[in-house]
């Protein structure tokens, strides 16, 4: 376990390196630009640096020949080499001041391209990031727009439900009703039809009676 943490730490180490590598300079035309002046300031400055070195023999060879010979020309020959001598040390001076100028503005360029690669980058986060949230947002409504779904159909469930059962009950209170009225209808029919049977044998008796009486007569 041990050995497998070391691995994983040294890959995470190597890989913020070359992720600072990678970072540490921004290809943009002014850091091309920049580039190109710094090379040819150092090259001015090795060029300048010759001129040096040459002027400088040139002055050993002087000061050697004044003291061997002793004359005017050649200790003239020597204040004239040490004159060249410090022209070329000025002039290389210039080139190295110059090149110093030319890093400047490479790293000027190089801050200014990564503060816009920062920008860039922290633009295309904002982006990724509302886009992101474009999408949760359609997540969250189709989820929100489910649950309100469920909850109105539960609702909407109960409130037929009651008034289904509402109909339901006055359908059988009516349907009660109805049958108590023919129920009752039918108890006054049933009670009616006896007196008209009773009414009935009563006149056929006084019938009989009446046709016994006549033949009784005759």
């Amino acid at each position: 376990m041990a050995r497998g943490r070391k691995k994983t730490a040294a890959k995470k180490r190597t890989a913020r390196k070359t992720s600072r590598k990678a970072k540490a300079v921004v290809a943009t035309p002014a850091m091309a630009k920049a580039e190109k002046a710094v090379e040819k300031a150092n090259a001015n400055v090795a060029k300048a640096q010759a001129k040096v070195d040459a002027a400088s023999k040139k002055l050993a060879a002087a000061r050697k020949k004044a003291a061997s010979s002793g004359t005017a020309a050649a200790k003239k020959a020597v204040v004239t080499a040490r004159e060249a001598v410090s022209k070329q040390k000025s002039m290389m001076a210039d080139a190295k001041a110059a090149a110093r100028d030319a890093k400047k503005q490479i790293t000027m360029a190089n801050v200014e391209a990564k503060a816009k690669a920062a920008a860039a980058a922290a633009q295309e986060a904002v982006e990724v990031y509302a886009a992101s949230l474009a999408d949760k947002a359609d997540a969250d409504l189709s989820k929100a727009m489910k649950a309100f779904e469920d909850k109105w159909r539960k609702s909407r469930a109960r409130k037929d439900a009651a008034k289904v059962k509402a109909k339901s009950k006055k359908a059988a209170t009516k349907a009660k009703a109805a049958a108590k009225k023919a129920t009752a209808k039918l108890k006054s029919l049933e009670k009616s039809k006896p007196k008209k049977t009773a009414r009935r044998k009563t006149t056929a008796k006084k019938r009989a009676g009446r046709r016994k009486t006549a033949k009784k007569a005759k």
